[in-house]
């Protein structure tokens, strides 16, 4: 894949652009991005290929497009997380679950492509780190409001708290995308379970246990 320029992420899409995402979604999750060809985009958003290229210049510019779109998503998301509307674990699994079970399992397949290529595409590693980084500010402020507020330890180890909800949730959805016969309610069920045991055990050692 060559390297991809993705929009501007103060650019608003319009109608049609927001088909076309949601129609390549539907054509990338069944073809792959590699077999994927313009016209099939064209085909699915119900329009001439000639009309589709003047919306989106490549397949590249598609997935940036798709990357942004749903880094914008889930920014506005995450930083609406706040101690004050009642407690953040509670708010945290409605979200999870919001994005995780809600959504078609299309979203897990793409999800699973895009990290594939990140693997060897810097550009994608750069967009899958943007939208890592978007989640991250607003797990920190919810996490540091909420240890203020007395919902979680106080001396909760906050780096591997996100590490783990990071290794469960990227895991929740390579399994959704592998296995149609998944049962993602009750994979979040366990996901969440976790996430709250997780949160009472993750502890930063007492100074007395940091030495040597």
């Amino acid at each position: 894949m060559t390297s991809i320029a993705a929009p501007s992420p103060d650019s608003s899409l319009s109608e049609r652009h927001i088909r076309i995402l949601d129609a390549a979604e539907s054509v990338f999750a069944r073809a792959g991005f590699h077999a994927a060809t313009m016209h099939d985009v064209a085909v699915e958003a119900g329009m001439s290929q000639g009309n589709l290229y003047r919306y989106f210049a490549s397949k590249d510019a598609i997935i940036a497009g798709m990357a942004e779109r749903d880094r914008a998503q889930i920014a506005a998301d995450f930083t609406q997380l706040d101690p004050a509307k009642g407690a953040v674990l509670d708010q945290l699994e409605e979200l999870g679950r919001r994005h995780m079970t809600q959504k078609p399992r299309e979203k897990a397949v793409i999800a699973l492509q895009i990290w594939a290529e990140a693997a060897r595409n810097p550009a994608m590693a750069n967009m899958c780190a943007d939208i890592d980084e978007a989640v991250i500010g607003g797990l920190v402020a919810a996490i540091t409001g909420a240890k203020a507020s007395g919902e979680l330890p106080a001396n909760l180890d906050d780096a591997r708290f996100l590490q783990a909800i990071f290794m469960m949730a990227d895991g929740f959805f390579c399994r959704r995308a592998v296995d149609p016969q998944f049962d993602a309610a009750a994979g979040a069920d366990t996901l969440f379970a976790a996430m709250r045991g997780l949160a009472q055990v993750l502890l930063l050692p007492e100074p007395d246990e940091a030495r040597p």
